[in-house]
């Protein structure tokens, strides 16, 4: 007489090559997942560009008592393969400043050692930190007793605007230390502004499509992996009888 083990233990079952298999299908899908989100989020982003293609800030109010404000250095690193690129890759910076106050106002943007020996003797607000939701601007005051000559006198601005309405910069990016400053055009105390900053990146939408279109094919890779793994199962061995 003979008894057979349950057919639960005749089950197929995976081997160790379908276990990895699985595991890695798994590890592409997440990482499949966090790519496909990138990429739509990068192309959401396209319809937040307004008319001239800038995704901006929105206005917001920039004030000081002293004589200018200015940002911290913008260290623009664009050496090594960076450099090799079209330059026009690199985006544009526009700012759109409105005066609150009747005097013409000055925006524009120079290396960051012309701007400091400029300024240099001059009370300024240095912008630290800044968040934009909720807007909140943090600031450094470097003080001076000395009134900095008429911006517009400068020969060293890579860019610049000065009015009594609203004046729009433009700037193409470049490698170099940076500084913008929005100041009174005759160089008076008491600056009360509204700013726009708007950037244009060209490469951003083929980013985002490069990045869907891999998140789409690392999901693809996972499915067809998932697939042959659990096709590929091997029926586990027949069990021999036991004699009673």
């Amino acid at each position: 007489m003979s008894t057979q083990l349950p057919q639960s233990h005749q089950a197929r079952r995976l081997g160790g090559a379908q276990i990895a298999a699985l595991v890695a299908a798994g590890l592409i899908a997440l990482l499949s997942t966090g790519l496909l989100a990138a990429g739509a989020w990068g192309l959401w982003g396209e319809n937040s560009k307004d008319a001239d293609g800038f995704f901006t800030s929105g206005y917001e109010r920039y004030s000081t008592s002293t004589r200018a404000i200015t940002t911290e250095n913008l260290d623009m690193d664009l050496d090594g393969p960076v450099g090799l690129l079209d330059e026009s890759m690199f985006g544009k910076v526009r700012l759109k400043v409105e005066p609150r106050a009747d005097t013409p106002v000055f925006v524009g943007i120079g290396r960051t050692r012309d701007v400091d020996a400029y300024l240099s003797g001059a009370a300024r607000d240095v912008v630290t930190d800044l968040e934009l939701d909720p807007f909140q601007v943090d600031y450094d005051r470097v003080r001076g007793g000395e009134r900095p000559a008429r911006p517009r006198s400068q020969d060293f601005w890579v860019a610049s605007a000065q009015g009594r309405d609203t004046q729009t910069l433009t700037w193409d990016v470049d490698d170099g230390d940076w500084s913008i400053v929005v100041m009174n055009a005759d160089g008076s105390a008491g600056v009360d502004t509204l700013v726009d900053t708007g950037v244009k990146l060209p490469w951003l939408t083929a980013l985002g499509w490069g990045v869907l279109g891999a998140g789409l094919i690392g999901a693809l890779v996972a499915w067809l992996i998932t697939l042959v793994a659990i096709r590929g199962r091997r029926p586990a061995q027949p069990t021999h009888p036991i004699a009673a």
